[in-house]
């Protein structure tokens, strides 16, 4: 009876069959794997190395330039001209110049109040001020708040105008380009640009709009954003030691040397001549502040970063909002670079290493580079190799030019130190989705001019924290969204995938490698696990 049940269950043939197919695949594999396999990833490894080399010398460029600028570099006030106006009593306000305040939005229930606020709080007299509110509110609930907020500030004496479009064409850019063709504004000669989650201080055009009126050249003054919800979880920490770096080094650096870097969209003030000269808003990419900054250079004018000028703002706290705003904000400059390298290249009013500057260092390494190298290399072509042990990865591309590029992209952010290895593995994953928007900026495929708003929570998951017990029933309503969200909604099947890769390369390292990379693939492995079940989002990180 056994022997019957056996040759039912498990066939003679079988085992044959089987080894035969295995023997015919490896013979395959041998036959496909030296002529073409080996040759592919060969020149894969030395395509990440060059990209590699090319990432590390712009590190290494902009380590030292920062070094030069903090150490003898003239602070702003004495490089240009300064001089803060004064309150007098004869002239009354009229010393001032009139400036326009705009904070687009869009559905914002958590932070709309705060945002106007603020602007409504800004220490500049009344009647020299003009703010702007554009709602593109697709929810009327939220219309009606906002309406009846900026009512509310309006009978208090404040210059505030409520403003709605019949559609959304444009998103951010048409709702900008649109507020300035209104006919009260006419007379405004500055513009300041707040998101709905930014939170200026009340002397903020006191300290920024004296360098437009005593220096005619200056098109943009920008200030730093800092973070009021940066310690709230993992994700929001990973966010703000990658801003830091840009804000502390990558914008000081341009600003010093070549007075241009890319305008962040927001907490920052224009002189709306210059953006006339430049050609207005455009709505042909995702990142519309960076093609008028582009624009404006081109045209010769500079522009001025203030890093001790700072701007309260908020990071996204959930994953699938992070996600989102990565796209955007790794699709939309390569677009843009697409569509005005050879603008760029032609252009006769910028010297010639500025131009350089532009292409090389501003688009092609920070823009497109960093994020293919990240991803191509060190979760894709790396982990091949343990694979096809023929293809050999020299020691320095793995191990020696990262460690100096990632000691480098922390100076930013001292305090996070201790999550420096995590933060490593964090880009790594948000890499994939980098490289992913890049290519379709590049090739302007489907999704190059998506558009999803980045999701505020504004001060509930703070006040939720608080533990007072009366407080908490008050913001019951108001608590952080992701922690509705279902366990099918958090899973992203791209991580889960890649985490899968990994472990397996992993495993095969373990047993056959000689490299022991396994300790670096489970690590990233993990890290894929956790963005790919959506848990980033809720890890609360230690001091």
């Amino acid at each position: 009876m056994a022997e019957i049940t056996q040759k039912l269950v498990l066939p003679e043939t079988f085992q044959g069959v089987r080894d035969e197919l295995a023997g015919q695949i490896g013979m395959m594999w041998e036959l496909i794997k030296a002529p073409l396999i080996v040759p592919l990833l060969r020149l894969g490894v030395y395509i990440c190395l060059a990209m590699s080399l090319m990432l590390f010398m712009e590190r290494v460029y902009m380590g030292i330039v920062i070094i030069l600028v903090k150490l003898f570099w003239k602070k702003p006030e004495k490089r240009y001209k300064y001089e803060l106006i004064q309150d007098d009593v004869e002239l009354g306000s009229s010393n001032f110049p009139v400036v326009l305040v705009q904070i687009p939005m869009f559905n914002e229930r958590e932070v709309y109040k705060v945002s106007i606020g603020a602007a409504c709080g800004l220490s500049w007299p009344s009647d020299r001020l003009v703010i702007q509110v554009l709602d593109d509110s697709t929810d009327p609930a939220v219309k009606q708040m906002i309406e009846l907020e900026c009512q509310r500030w309006a009978s208090k004496g404040i210059n505030i105008r409520y403003q709605i479009r019949e559609n959304r064409g444009g998103y951010k850019a048409g709702a900008l380009k649109e507020g300035l063709k209104r006919s009260y504004v006419k007379h405004c000669e500055y513009v300041v640009i707040f998101d709905a989650d930014f939170r200026p201080e009340p002397d903020f055009l006191r300290r920024a709009i004296p360098f437009l009126i005593h220096n005619p050249e200056i098109a943009l003054v920008q200030a730093r954003w800092r973070f009021v919800n940066a310690d709230e979880c993992l994700l929001t920490r990973m966010q703000e030691m990658s801003l830091d770096y840009h804000f502390t080094v990558e914008q000081e650096v341009g600003s010093a040397t070549h007075a241009f870097f890319g305008f962040n969209g927001t907490a920052g003030v224009w002189r709306i001549a210059a953006i006339n000269d430049a050609g207005g808003w455009k709505d042909r990419t995702t990142v519309e502040d960076m093609d008028l900054a582009v624009r404006a250079s081109l045209k010769g004018w500079k522009f001025l970063y203030l890093g001790d000028l700072q701007v309260k703002s908020e990071l996204p706290s959930t994953f699938k909002a992070f996600r989102f705003q990565q796209h955007r904000w790794s699709c939309g400059p390569a677009n843009l670079f697409r569509k005005m390298v050879m603008e760029i290249v032609r252009n006769k009013k910028v010297g010639f290493w500025k131009k350089v500057y532009v292409i090389y260092s501003f688009f092609f390494v920070r823009k497109i580079i960093a994020h293919m190298v990240t991803f191509s290399f060190y979760c894709v072509v790396l982990p091949l190799t343990i694979l096809i042990p023929e293809v050999h990865v020299p020691i320095w591309g793995a191990v020696y030019i990262p460690s100096v590029i990632t000691i480098l992209n922390s100076v930013g952010t001292p305090r996070s130190i201790h999550l420096l290895f995590y933060w490593i593995l964090f880009e790594n994953v948000m890499s994939m989705h980098r490289t992913k928007a890049t290519w379709i900026g590049l090739l302007e495929a489907g999704r190059a001019n998506e558009w999803v708003v980045t999701e505020k929570l504004g001060d509930s998951a703070t006040k939720n924290k608080s533990g007072d017990a009366s407080k908490n029933k008050t913001n019951a309503k108001s608590a952080p969204k992701r922690l509705r969200f279902k366990f099918a909604d958090r899973l992203n099947t791209l991580e889960l995938g890649f985490a899968a890769f990994l472990f397996f390369c992993g495993c095969y390292d373990y047993v056959h490698g000689k490299h022991n990379y396994f300790i670096y693939l489970f690590l990233q492995t993990f890290s894929f696990l956790i963005a790919g079940f959506g848990f980033i989002g809720t890890i609360i990180p230690s001091s």
